[in-house]
């Protein structure tokens, strides 16, 4: 089963993109972008920078649970994850986003 981006706008007339594993589970979901031309290139960035080398920054929220952002190369956050249970089963979400996001199809929700 092969990933997914999912285009997506909001009822604020923002545009947003979820990534999706082959089980339909989101592993990582953008900020919100004023234009639809923005959030296509914020997918280009997550699918170049999920294979770069310290792209992915672990964090811990204030409750204690782990999650992390993917960042581009000038430092800015292209995606988070969601809130993760375990250490392990974060590294697990940075696993399948580097898995899936370079292949992933686009669905764009936004047209119609």
């Amino acid at each position: 089963m092969s990933g997914k981006f999912r285009l997506k706008k909001g009822s604020n007339g923002q545009y947003h993109f979820n990534l999706e594993a082959g089980n339909g589970q989101t592993i990582l979901s953008s900020e919100h972008y004023k234009a639809k031309d923005s959030a296509l290139k914020g997918i280009d960035s997550v699918r170049r920078n999920a294979a770069r080398a310290g792209a992915f920054e672990p964090l811990t929220a204030k409750d204690g649970r782990p999650y992390f952002v993917l960042k581009a190369t000038n430092g800015q956050v292209v995606g988070q994850s969601q809130m993760y249970a375990s250490a392990a089963s974060c590294n697990q979400g940075i696993e399948s986003v580097q898995k899936y996001a370079p292949e992933a199809q686009l669905i764009d929700e936004t047209l119609g």
